[in-house]
C-alpha cells in the first residue's frame, strides 16, 4: 500500500455515532472506506499518510440516510410549482412561494403565457388546498387561466390532483362520477378534484404529468445534487417501476455508479404495478446480487392508505373531525397480503405506506399472519409514515420484529391543520409520535418523502425534537425527542431500516467513507434545537470522494 491510498483528514470535531469513540479529532479513508478514527496522534500510527486538511475548520458527521425519498424530486422542477412554502431547487436557489389562491392563479397564468403549443398541457405541482380557507380550489378556479388548455395541478401529497374544465372534457370525467374519489358537487358533477390513484388514472393529464417528471438520466443527478446540498449520503427511490426494466436498470446503473454522482441509492419496488407477484420477486432477488455498493435493489414498496391533510387516509375510530366519511384503499387487502406474503418469503424487505391508524392495524395483522407461516428473523419490515400508530400498534410492531420509519415533517408542514381541521388537537398531538415508538422498543428513523416536502435530514431532525408548528405551538410536547435521537434517527435509524448499517450510518473502521460536512456542531444546539436550522451544509463526502454543496448539476437538466 502506497502512502497516497491512506488519508487523514483533521477536522475541528468529529461526531461518529458510535458508541465506542463518540467523538473524535479525524478520520482517516483508505479508498472508499474508513480505515479508522482517533486523534491525530493515534492515526499517525497508521502511517504511511497524507494530510488533507480542507475539513480542518468542519465538524464532521456520518453522512445522513433519508430512507424514504423519491428521485422524482430532482425531476418536479420541470412542472410549475405553486406551492405554500419556498423550496430549495437542485441549483441550490429558492422557489418563490403562492400564499393565496390569487397567487396560484397568477402563478399558472404566468406559466400558461410561455406556452407555444394551444394543446400543450399546463403541469403544475406543490398545491395543498388546507392551506386556504373557504371554497376549496376546483376547475372553475383554473378556468380563470384558461378555459381551452388542459390544466392539473398535483397536490403537495401527489395522491391528489385538480385539473380544470378543458381536462375534464378532454377525458370524458364525467363519465366516471362514480368512481371513488372524483369529487362532486351537489348537482353531480366533477369538480376537478380526483383523489387517489383509482381517480387519478382517469385523466391523461396525469399520465402526462408523469411524462414531464420522468426519471431520466439528468433528474437522477439533480437528485444527487439535492441530496449532496443537504448532507445526504445515501437516499432512497422508494416507489419506482424501473427495477423491472432492463434499459433502466443500466441507465440508473451508468449514472449512480459514476464516481461523481454524489450519493447512494436504495431504489424500492413499487409492487402493485410489478406482476405477476412471483416473477417481480425473483427479479428483485437477482439485482440484489449484482455487484456495487451505490445502487442497491432488495426493496418492495406497498401503498395502503391516502394522506390525512386529504382526508384519504384511513382511520380508526373516531375518524375525521366533522364526521367526514373514512379514506379510500389504494391497494385492497387481499391483494396486499398476497404481495405481502410473496416478498416477504422471498426475503425481500417491504416499507408499507400507512399514514392512518386503520391501516397500521392492517400492516400489524398481516405481518403477524404472515410471520406464523414463514418466521424470518432480521427482516425489519417497516411501517413508513407511519403518522396515526398507536401506542399499542407500536409495543406490537416491536414484537414483530418491524420498525418505523416516521414522517416528522408532517408536524411542521400541516401540524396546525391537522389540530385544528383534519383529526383535533387531542389526536394530532400524538401524530408522528417518535418518543412514543422508542419508548416501545422500536427501531425508527425520521423522513421528508420528498418531494412531498423539502429533503433536508437536518430540519427533519429539528421537527421531531421541537414539534413546533408555523403558529408557534408545540404539538406534544411528551413526544418530542432529544437533538441525539432525533440525529440518531437520520443516520444509524435510517441505515438500519434499509438493512444498511453494517456499511453505513456511523464513522466506524470498515464502514463507507460516507461524511456530511457541517459548519457547526449541531450537539451545541442541544438545549435549543431550533438553532439546527442555523447550521449550513458545507457539503458530503461519498465513498471517500469530496462533493462541496452548491457546485452545478453535471448533466442536470
Amino acid at each position: 500500500m502506497v502512502a497516497a491510498d491512506l488519508v487523514v483528514y483533521p477536522a475541528r470535531l468529529v461526531r461518529t455515532m458510535d458508541p465506542a469513540r463518540p467523538t473524535a479529532q479525524a478520520i482517516a479513508v483508505r479508498g472508499d472506506r474508513i480505515r479508522a478514527v482517533g486523534s491525530l496522534d493515534e492515526l499517525a500510527s497508521y502511517s504511511p499518510a497524507r494530510i488533507d486538511r480542507r475539513y480542518e475548520d468542519s465538524v464532521l458527521l456520518p453522512g445522513f440516510v433519508e430512507a424514504h425519498s423519491h428521485a422524482s424530486a430532482g425531476a418536479m422542477w420541470r412542472a410549475t410549482y405553486v406551492g405554500y412554502f419556498p423550496r430549495p431547487q437542485p441549483d441550490g436557489r429558492q422557489s418563490a412561494a403562492c400564499r393565496t389562491v390569487d397567487e396560484i392563479v397568477a402563478e399558472l397564468a404566468r406559466a400558461e403565457a410561455t406556452l407555444r403549443d394551444p394543446a400543450e398541457p399546463l403541469i403544475a405541482w406543490g398545491l395543498d388546498p388546507l392551506y386556504f380557507t373557504g371554497a376549496r380550489l376546483d376547475a372553475q378556479v383554473l378556468d380563470r387561466v384558461s378555459r381551452t388548455r388542459p390544466i392539473i395541478v398535483m397536490h403537495a401529497s401527489l395522491h391528489m390532483a385538480t385539473v380544470n374544465s378543458a381536462a375534464i372534457a378532454l377525458d370524458r370525467i364525467n363519465q366516471h362520477t362514480g368512481t371513488a374519489g372524483v369529487i362532486t358537487d351537489a348537482a353531480g358533477r366533477p369538480t376537478g378534484e380526483l383523489q387517489e390513484l383509482r381517480a387519478l388514472a382517469l385523466t391523461s393529464l396525469y399520465r402526462a404529468f408523469g411524462q414531464r417528471t420522468t426519471i431520466d438520466a439528468g433528474a437522477i443527478r439533480s437528485f444527487g445534487a439535492l441530496a449532496r446540498n443537504v448532507g445526504a449520503t445515501t437516499v432512497t427511490d422508494l416507489a419506482s417501476v424501473d427495477p423491472m426494466d432492463d434499459a433502466a436498470v443500466a441507465m440508473w446503473t451508468s449514472v449512480v455508479g459514476d464516481p461523481s454522482f454524489p450519493a447512494r441509492i436504495h431504489q424500492f419496488l413499487y409492487a402493485p404495478y410489478a406482476r405477476p407477484f412471483p416473477e417481480a420477486a425473483a427479479r428483485l432477488v437477482a439485482l440484489r446480487a449484482r455487484p456495487g455498493t451505490k445502487l442497491r435493489y432488495g426493496g418492495v414498496k406497498l401503498i395502503l392508505d391516502g394522506s390525512i391533510q386529504g382526508f384519504t387516509a384511513r382511520l380508526q375510530e373516531p375518524g375525521y373531525l366533522g364526521g367526514r366519511a373514512n379514506g379510500i384503499w389504494n391497494i385492497d387487502p387481499q391483494t396486499y397480503e398476497e404481495a405481502f406474503r410473496t416478498f416477504h418469503e422471498a426475503g425481500l424487505q417491504i416499507h408499507v405506506h400507512c399514514n392512518g391508524d386503520e391501516a397500521s392495524e392492517l400492516f400489524i395483522t398481516t405481518l403477524a399472519r404472515v410471520l406464523v407461516d414463514a418466521p424470518q428473523p432480521g427482516h425489519r419490515h417497516t411501517v413508513t409514515h407511519s403518522q396515526m400508530t398507536t401506542p399499542a400498534q407500536y409495543r406490537r410492531l416491536a414484537e414483530l420484529g418491524a420498525g418505523a420509519n416516521i414522517f416528522s415533517n408532517h408536524l411542521w408542514y400541516w401540524g396546525d391543520q391537522h389540530a385544528e381541521r383534519t383529526v383535533g388537537i387531542d389526536r394530532a398531538s400524538r401524530m408522528d409520535a417518535a418518543a412514543t415508538a422508542l419508548r416501545c422498543g422500536l427501531e425508527i428513523s425520521l423522513h421528508s418523502d420528498a418531494p412531498v416536502t423539502p429533503l433536508s435530514p437536518l430540519l427533519t431532525a429539528m421537527y421531531a425534537a421541537t414539534r413546533r408548528t408555523p403558529s408557534g405551538r408545540v404539538l406534544g410536547e411528551t413526544e418530542r425527542i432529544s437533538l441525539d435521537g432525533a440525529l440518531r434517527a437520520v443516520t444509524l435509524g435510517g441505515a438500519y431500516l434499509l438493512r444498511a448499517d453494517a456499511e453505513i450510518g456511523s464513522l466506524e473502521a470498515g464502514k463507507m467513507a460516507d461524511l456530511a460536512v457541517l459548519d457547526t456542531d449541531p450537539y451545541e444546539m442541544a438545549t435549543d434545537p431550533e438553532r439546527l436550522a442555523e447550521v449550513t451544509v458545507r457539503g458530503s463526502m461519498v465513498g471517500g470522494v469530496d462533493f462541496p454543496a452548491g457546485q452545478p448539476v453535471p448533466g442536470g437538466w
